[in-house]
């Protein structure tokens, strides 16, 4: 089937990835105490990292110490320790991987530490941003920043949140993880053009989507994975493990937030689902179903703006296998990623970290 094969087509660059019809690991579920591939046991991945994030949002909050009173209001908003802090994790996780392959050190240092704090901070600036450009009126289950105070403050805050993060960049004084986060600011600007952009072509619409996808969602993670390696390690192989495995993560991410859109309730969510058709956005679970359902192209073009478009668009989603073809591209992904952190000297935090791809694929929120 044409749509199968343009799975196929996007996935062969992958090298010595076993093909698969389901997405099978021998780790355990997320959750359950069970032996990882170095042999010691542990709790989920998120236990594991929160041992070095303890007060994450405090000491956010107070990197963001500013005056008027409603501007410290509105930048602190989204760091009220509700958030899944998925990217923090991830960071932390890695720099213990890292530095336990390179000299067997498993403590996380300080500059280290201070990069999940960024992370964090540029993953929310984005949001507030987004939700402003989006129109958003709910967030994690709450009023967006733009709804209660107005656009314009909110994209102040935005602009704060990532000024702050700046200052605590500079703090670490690594000019080459300065040079490698400050691309992820970059590519959040070239993402949000890119979705603003369409293709006629299938394969480029296609290519597009996988690019904006990178931008907006897996760079801050693949380059944040880079500079914590820089940090605990001089070896540019395992710099390059790194970023690849925090690009194939981040992308797998993005593309099950994309399934979630169509299979996911508002409440789970936090936010309205189908709020990508009502934007006029053409996912992953979309151009598959383009491939069975060519009459979604017009949709597509006029991106669901007549009246009735994102209900027909929705449907053709739910008849096709749409949904089912994005979520086996991201076991795709996250087999890559797999294979890239298991390249790394075993310690419970890389089994973590591969643990961590399995629930990607898994979540439902």
């Amino acid at each position: 089937m044409p749509h199968l094969n343009l799975v196929k087509s996007l996935t062969a660059t992958f090298t010595n990835v076993h093909r698969i019809s389901r997405f099978h690991h021998a780790t355990a579920a997320v959750g359950c105490r069970s032996k990882t591939q170095s042999g010691e046991r542990l709790t989920d991945p998120f236990k594991l990292g929160w041992r070095d994030l303890k007060g994450l949002y405090e000491d956010i909050r107070k990197e963001l110490l500013i005056s008027p009173a409603e501007l410290k209001e509105m930048s602190e908003y989204y760091f009220d320790g509700k958030g899944k802090a998925f990217r923090p994790i991830i960071v932390v996780l890695m720099a213990r991987a890292c530095n336990s392959h390179h000299d067997d050190s498993r403590d996380v240092r300080a500059s280290q530490r201070s990069v999940a704090l960024i992370a964090e901070m540029i993953h929310t600036a984005s949001l507030v941003h987004d939700d402003v450009i989006d129109d958003a009126s709910s967030r994690r289950g709450k009023h967006t920043v733009n709804k209660i105070w107005g656009e314009k403050k909110a994209v102040l805050a935005g602009d704060l949140i990532l000024s702050a993060a700046s200052m605590a960049l500079a703090r670490i004084g690594n000019t080459t993880v300065i040079s490698i986060l400050t691309q992820v600011i970059e590519d959040l600007v070239r993402g949000e053009f890119l979705q603003l952009g369409s293709k006629e072509s299938e394969n480029e619409r296609f290519a597009h989507y996988l690019e904006k996808t990178f931008k907006k969602t897996a760079s801050l993670i693949a380059n944040s994975c880079k500079a914590v390696s820089v940090l605990g390690c001089p070896d540019p192989v395992v710099h390059e493990i790194a970023y690849q495995y925090g690009k194939n993560v981040g992308i797998a991410f993005q593309l099950i937030d994309d399934v979630l859109d169509f299979t996911s309730c508002s409440y789970k969510m936090g936010k309205p689902t189908s709020a990508d058709l009502k934007l006029g956005l053409a996912t992953g679970p979309v151009l598959f179903a383009c491939q069975q359902f060519p009459e979604m192209n017009a949709l597509i073009m006029r991106r669901f703006s007549l009246p009735g478009d994102v209900d027909r668009a929705r449907q053709y989603v739910l008849q096709s296998d749409g949904v089912q073809q994005t979520t086996y591209l991201a076991q795709r992904y996250c087999q890559e990623a797999i294979r890239e952190i298991s390249k790394l000297r075993p310690s419970p935090e890389r089994d973590a970290l591969i643990q961590l791809s399995e629930t990607v694929l898994t979540r439902d929120k």
